[in-house]
């Protein structure tokens, strides 16, 4: 004789997978997620699944939902554990599996509606039979893929709320080939392993978004929290900063990225962007309170202000050092930023004006009795930028001419010369400065 306190259980059970469906549709209303539309979907399915024991007189609508509605249900799960596993990141080479498959539960949804059209429910189920067992082979791979290619939390879980489902829902499922008598016997109907395996998987999959959405919050909160620490920073070098050799276009187009940056609530890369320069205003103000620095300091100086001009460039660039390794750069004196006002010039007035790969390099070589740096990019040209920069007035050429000054002075108009000449050909294009000075 079976328990008579089933009713009740499976009661308790639809209201609360229902309850679970509605919250989370809400919140997919609130942000949009698909995240939450998708096991919104999989809680729904399953909802309409087991309507089926509490409505009668429909048992031909059933007969043609029951199966299809599973692998409805199928197709939302792989959807969503795609995008509650980030499979796009983590499981790059598997993904467009997770996606065919996801599809392909889609097509067997269909088909079983024809199924049951042309054949009746009893081919439905010798058809369901025949296909559990793949089901049980993709469930098994699957899990196995999560398990080794995802090693946090979130998939460990994920993968003990699926194999709850799996095998209390095949536990069920031995009906079909050992009848119902063996769980009569012990006072328990088939169907409730089914009823049991949903709900445990539904409150574990809860969990993990419920934890995910807080450690998502935790990290939000963190960022903001250094991007407010890192700004009250910024306002106390902003004036310092101006009192410095450096370009005031970099500094006000800086902060405006950083600005856009918060605009776009893209807080992390804010963050990193305000640590860069905030590191490379600090090197700056302790170079400037020299008048020479070395060769060594300044090629770490541009680095960092490159690293910030190639977040900004869109799609980047390629920056190319090549140094002559018979040089010693912490030996050779320079002006502080001698360099920089050209590599600043190859990117808003060459590179950035232009489709494709974007490719800036400095070469430094020994040239004689002299030192030679040498920045060339792939850009426009110069004779082209200036044609722009006298139809636009939005951004003038800077730096070159007070660089020269500034190393004229240095080494007393001693075998200095800069040369800039436009590079033109069928093949390529681009600008090319060569800086020489003497080797002291």
């Amino acid at each position: 004789m079976l328990l008579d306190y089933h009713s009740e259980i499976y009661a308790w059970i639809r209201g609360g997978l229902f309850i679970l469906f509605v919250y989370h549709i809400l919140i997919f209303f609130q942000n949009k997620s698909k995240l939450y539309l998708y096991y919104s979907l999989y809680l729904l399915s399953f909802s309409i699944y087991l309507l089926k024991d509490i409505v009668h007189g429909g048992a031909t609508l059933f007969e043609y939902l029951n199966y299809s509605v599973q692998f409805l249900a199928f197709a939302a799960y792989v959807s969503f554990a795609r995008d509650l596993l980030d499979s796009r990141t983590h499981l790059l080479k598997w993904d467009k599996f997770f996606e065919i498959s996801a599809r392909v539960f889609l097509l067997l949804g269909m088909m079983f509606v024809v199924i049951q059209f042309l054949f009746g429910y009893q081919f439905q189920i010798k058809a369901f039979t025949f296909i559990a067992p793949f089901l049980t082979l993709f469930a098994i791979l699957t899990f196995y893929i999560i398990i080794t290619k995802i090693k946090n939390n979130s998939a460990i879980y994920f993968v003990i709320g699926s194999s709850v489902y799996a095998i209390l829902a095949n536990i069920t499922f031995l009906e079909h080939f050992i009848g119902k008598e063996p769980f009569i016997k012990i006072g328990i109907e088939p169907k409730l392993f089914v009823y049991i395996g949903l709900i445990l998987q539904a409150l574990i999959f809860s969990v993990i978004i419920g934890a995910i959405i807080k450690r998502i919050e935790d990290t939000s909160k963190n960022a903001e929290v250094r991007l407010a620490i890192k700004l009250k920073e910024m306002e106390e070098l902003k004036m310092t900063a101006l009192q410095s050799q450096m370009n005031p276009h970099f500094l006000f187009n800086s902060l405006n990225s950083i600005n856009n940056f918060v605009i776009k609530s893209d807080v992390e890369k804010a963050s990193d962007y305000i640590t860069k320069f905030s590191k490379l205003i600090r090197v700056i103000l302790n170079s400037s309170s020299s008048p020479t620095s070395t060769l060594s300091d300044e090629l770490e100086i541009l680095a960092l202000y490159v690293k910030l001009e190639q977040m900004r460039v869109s799609g980047g660039f390629n920056y190319i050092v090549n140094v002559d390794d018979t040089l010693s750069l912490d030996t050779i004196k320079v002006p502080p930023l001698f360099l920089q006002p050209f590599i600043e010039n190859a990117i808003w007035h060459g590179i950035m004006k232009m489709e494709g790969e974007k490719t800036i390099e400095l070469i430094i070589k020994k040239d004689k009795q002299n030192v030679l740096c040498i920045i060339q990019d792939n850009g426009i040209g110069i004779n082209k930028a200036k044609e722009l920069s006298h139809m636009s007035q939005k951004r003038k050429f800077f730096g070159a001419e007070a660089t020269e000054n500034r190393i004229r002075i240095l080494y007393q108009n001693k075998d200095v010369h800069i040369l800039t000449k436009d590079i033109s050909s069928n093949t390529k294009t681009g600008t090319q400065v060569s800086i020489r000075f003497p080797l002291v």
